[in-house]
């Protein structure tokens, strides 16, 4: 399906019929599209569908070996079509801002970042060098970057993920294009840094610039989008006004982007239709350029309780950690029981992770103490904390760098159901292979995926992977360090339901950490708020989300608008 489009002469850019290949496969197919000055379009899809690809091939930048065909291709009423690299970089940043997703990737490692906004200017006449240097200090601070000539000079790694953003942000701004596109531009980062880099956008389409923005994240779009193009298989597959497209979808798999928004459910409901399915689920899991097919079911799994209800099977007691003159963590408390979740939200720096590391005696803390089954745990030496490690366990954000690469899945789960515990011998090869196969079938894992290693596999699957090593050594505790953070929406919803499935069938207990309330929200029993290494308010998870006592919690559920929770919380 291919979208209507407005006249070209009205647009800033515009595609008609637009196709493009590598090799003999297509990944963009039909899109037409068209961005006017002052308006926001939100290109929508998940890993594979071919908005990356789109975003690129708009700027000249579709890469070597690539195939482009189109019935009209535009920027500004002129025909682009032939322009060669040597037009599109008169273009590229005084007519088009572009911004990735990974600042980190993106800024020149080895350059200060003010270095980076200079030479923007400078090659495209942005004045003499004291001029650009105004120039930069300027757009830094329009950005928001606090005290902004201490952070022009410094590199991209002495600046956090939002500062980094801002960067990038501000160097695709240097030249005020009249268009600027931003690919994942939000991803990951901290709920109040993502709200401030969307008031940032928002102010530049409020001054008749034009906006492309490129998500799998359907909170955005309602806060910024005037218009929503969703894109499936290198398709567009339904286009109109945001509210509409939001509020009314036509296409089936734009009700189930929506579905499957965590934030729209309470927990206990499911995001995705009967049980999770094992193989490819998406066009991030399975072919981009095809329809999704219905995958195995799961297998039923035998209930197991790691606890009896309510019965804490992990506490912190005040718990303390100063790194040199900061505290990372101060009087920290909590009690986790079996089968159920208790999630930590916070920024970057507010000492969530420095706590999940506590909790799994990775890091000894300074002061408090933190038991496991009722036993010591923290203050243990790690000679005597070996043996009962099985009991606790962690899921990684980065599932892939969690792997050996040289490793398949199954030599790794293996190597995880033979770890040793205490009071049980080490299982023979193949008891331990049965194991294997038992844990596959339990979170979904197709057996052809065992024998791959885990850079061929997909986001979902390695993420599948992950939670059946974790499970090997039968815990009763998993830390679940973001684990859907880097994952598209639906498979997001396989893996959140996932995981609600192995908390009822074995009693597992949860320390959930991230930055996404409306994830945190659906998962969570009860909530900790941390704040420069402080619990700032804790309770049950409605309550603290329908009725937030302290004024942190309240700022950062404002800055997910416009879930309702954060409607409520700010008006209370």
């Amino acid at each position: 399906m291919t979208s209507s489009t407005p006249d070209i002469h009205d647009a800033l850019i515009s595609a008609r019929n637009l196709t493009v290949g590598f090799g003999d496969r297509e990944v963009v197919r039909g899109v037409s599209l068209t961005v006017r000055r002052g308006e926001t379009v939100a290109l929508v899809g998940e890993s594979g569908s071919g908005k990356s690809v789109t975003a690129r091939t708009l700027v000249g930048l579709t890469g070597a070996g690539a195939r482009v065909s189109a019935d009209g291709l535009t920027w500004q009423g002129e025909d682009v079509r032939g322009w060669g690299e040597r037009r599109w970089r008169r273009v590229r940043g005084r007519g088009i801002g572009f911004v990735l997703q990974d600042a980190l990737v993106s800024l020149d490692p080895l350059r200060p970042v003010g270095k980076e906004i200079e030479d923007a200017l400078r090659l495209h006449g942005g004045g003499d060098r004291a001029t650009r240097r105004a120039r930069v200090l300027e757009v830094m601070a329009q950005v928001g970057t606090p005290d902004p000539e201490l952070r022009a000079a410094q590199r991209p790694h002495e600046l956090s993920g939002g500062l980094r953003q801002r960067a990038l942000i501000a160097t695709a701004l240097a030249l005020d294009p009249p268009l600027l596109i931003a690919d994942e531009p939000t991803t990951a980062l901290d709920a109040t840094v993502q709200a401030q880099i969307l008031d940032l956008l928002a102010a530049a389409r409020s001054r008749e610039r034009g906006l492309l923005f490129i998500t799998h994240d359907l909170g955005v779009v309602r806060r910024l989008a005037d218009r929503v193009a969703v894109m499936r298989g290198g398709e567009i597959v339904e286009e109109g006004e945001a509210a509409a497209v939001l509020e009314d979808p036509q296409h089936p798999y734009t009700r189930t982007l929506l579905a499957a928004d965590p934030a729209r459910h309470a927990k206990g409901t499911r995001l995705t239709p009967g049980p999770a399915p094992a193989g490819p689920q998406s066009p991030e899991e399975g072919n981009s350029t095809h329809p999704t097919e219905e995958a195995p079911r799961h297998a039923p799994v035998p209930r197991r309780t790691g606890g009896r209800p309510h019965e804490a099977v992990l506490t912190a007691d005040r718990i303390h950690k100063t790194f040199g003159s900061r505290d990372a963590v101060r009087d920290v408390s909590f009690a986790l029981a079996a089968g159920r979740t208790l999630g930590i939200v916070g920024e970057s720096g507010s000492g969530k992770s420095t706590t999940a590391r506590i909790a799994l005696g990775l890091t000894r803390p300074d002061a408090g103490t933190v038991t496991l089954h009722g036993e010591p745990w923290s203050e243990l030496p790690e000679r005597e904390r070996r043996p009962r490690r099985h009991g606790i366990q962690l899921v990684h954000q980065d599932a892939l760098s969690a792997f050996d690469p040289r490793w398949t899945v199954r030599r790794s789960l293996i190597d995880a159901v033979r770890l040793r515990r205490a009071g049980h011998p080490v299982p023979a090869p193949d008891e331990a292979a049965r194991r294997v196969t038992e844990l596959a079938a339990q979170v979904g894992l197709p057996d052809d995926t065992l024998d791959r290693h885990p850079l061929s596999l997909s986001g979902g699957q390695r993420q599948r992977a992950a939670l059946a090593r974790a499970l090997a050594p039968s815990p009763a505790v998993l830390v679940l360090d973001e684990p859907v953070s880097a994952l598209d929406v639906s498979v997001q919803a396989q893996v959140l339901d996932l995981l609600a499935e192995l908390q009822e069938s074995l009693g597992l207990a949860y320390l959930f950490i991230s930055h996404d309330l409306g994830v945190v929200r659906h998962v969570s029993d009860d909530v900790l708020v941390m704040k420069d290494g402080r619990v700032v308010e804790s309770g049950p998870a409605e309550d603290l989300f329908s009725a937030p006592g302290h004024p942190y919690t309240r700022t950062l559920l404002d800055a997910v608008h416009p879930h309702p929770a954060a409607t409520a919380g700010a008006t209370r």
